[in-house]
C-alpha cells in the first residue's frame, strides 16, 4: 500500500469513527429526558432492591437479633468500618459463650462492598436501600447497630 493510500485510508477511518460517535450522541440527545424531582417525589421514588444504602441489624419485637459476635464481618471489612465488641459469659452447663456488647458501624468510611453481609453465618446484618444519610458532622455517621438491651436469639 502506498503512502497516499495509507493517508486517505487514515482520513476515511477517522471520519467513519467521528460519524459513529455523532450517531450515538444524537441518539442520546433526542431521547426523552428522565429527571427526578427528588425532594418532591419521595413518595413515588423507585429505588432498586440491589441498592446498598445503610447497614442495619434487624431486631424482632422482643428486641432480639441474630448476631453471635463471631467477628467475621469485622475481619472481612477491607477498611475497618465495622467494630464488634464482645464478651464471654459462662452458661449453666459450664461452657463459655460469646455475646455481643457493641456493634459499631462507620457509614462515612463504608465502601458498600457487602463483604460483611456475605460472610455473616447467621444473616444478622443486611443493607437497606435508605439513602438519605447526609449529616453535618462525621461523628454522626458512626452508628451502633445493636439496640440497647438487645439479646441474641437462642438457636
Amino acid at each position: 500500500m502506498s503512502n497516499l493510500a495509507k493517508y486517505f485510508n487514515g482520513i476515511f477511518e477517522g471520519v467513519k469513527s467521528l460519524l459513529i460517535g455523532m450517531r450515538t450522541s444524537m441518539r442520546v440527545f433526542f431521547r426523552r429526558k428522565i429527571t427526578e424531582q427528588y425532594p418532591e417525589n419521595r413518595k413515588t421514588l423507585y429505588i432498586s432492591e440491589r441498592f446498598r444504602g445503610t447497614l442495619v441489624m434487624p431486631h424482632d419485637e422482643n428486641n432480639q437479633h441474630k448476631c453471635i459476635a463471631c467477628g467475621l464481618c469485622q475481619m472481612s471489612c477491607p477498611n475497618g468500618t465495622i467494630k464488634v465488641t464482645s464478651a464471654t459469659q459462662e452458661t449453666e452447663d459450664g461452657k463459655k459463650k460469646k455475646y455481643l456488647v457493641k456493634y459499631e458501624y462507620d457509614l462515612g468510611s463504608c465502601i458498600f462492598c457487602q463483604l460483611c453481609v456475605n460472610v455473616c453465618p447467621c444473616n444478622a446484618i443486611e443493607f437497606t436501600n435508605s439513602f438519605e444519610n447526609a449529616v453535618f458532622t462525621r461523628s454522626k455517621l458512626v452508628k451502633q447497630l445493636n439496640q440497647e438491651g438487645s439479646t441474641c436469639k437462642a438457636k
